[in-house]
């Protein structure tokens, strides 16, 4: 198996701030104590004991070795929402929030970027098997029913609620010359789009 390769940039504002929610969740579902059923559907993502790297701690370790774009980590928040809002009975804890997070990020990577590492090097970035990665994935695509495309217009409503949550975390900066979403528009090139509005929500974490 390949050997992870570190990335030397610096973490971006959106690893911060999507670290920061879905920590606040699993804290929030923790302290509810949900049950789990062995038979439920999240039950494939649900480790056994509660890991012991943080949440953040492991969304920078996959920022680090796993070489994605930035558009990335906001299209796996979708697909996170996405499988909520399908799934109102699961809950993200902390006993499956890890797996679901490489499991969504690996989802997004593939949709978006033309370069990308394989199946056993995202295993291996993420701690877990092979067969678990391969087994996650399928469970995942099936359990958002292959909803994988995003919009110019659902990225650019999804990078505001993660922009106003950076400034509850941390003091605004100066704003930006441009308007932040000018340039979604339906007619224009999504892909062109939806990496400039991250890029720019790299700038606001910085």
């Amino acid at each position: 198996m390949a050997e992870l390769v570190e990335e030397a940039h610096a973490v971006p504002g959106v690893v911060f701030v999507l670290s920061a929610i879905l920590e606040r969740v699993a804290e929030r579902n923790d302290a509810a104590g949900r049950p789990v059923s062995q038979r439920h559907l999240a039950s494939a993502f649900r480790g056994l004991a509660r890991p012991a790297i943080s949440v953040r701690g492991y969304l920078e370790r996959i920022f680090r070795y796993a070489g994605c774009s930035p558009a990335c980590y906001v299209v796996a928040y979708i697909y996170l929402d996405r499988f909520a809002r399908r799934h109102p009975a699961v809950s993200f804890d902390s006993l499956n929030v890890h797996r679901f997070l490489i499991t969504s990020v690996i989802t997004a990577v593939k949709f978006m970027d033309d370069i990308y590492y394989n199946n056993a090097y995202f295993a291996k970035v993420g701690g877990i098997s092979l067969m678990e990665m391969n087994y996650l994935e399928i469970d995942f695509l099936f359990s958002i029913g292959f909803e994988l495309n995003v919009t110019p217009a659902i990225f650019s409503s999804y990078c505001s609620i993660l922009q106003r949550e950076l400034y509850l975390q941390s003091p605004p900066p100066p704003p930006p010359s441009t308007n932040l979403h000018c340039c979604l528009t339906e007619d224009e090139s999504s892909s062109c789009q939806q990496k400039q509005v991250a890029v720019q929500l790299i700038f606001l974490g910085t």
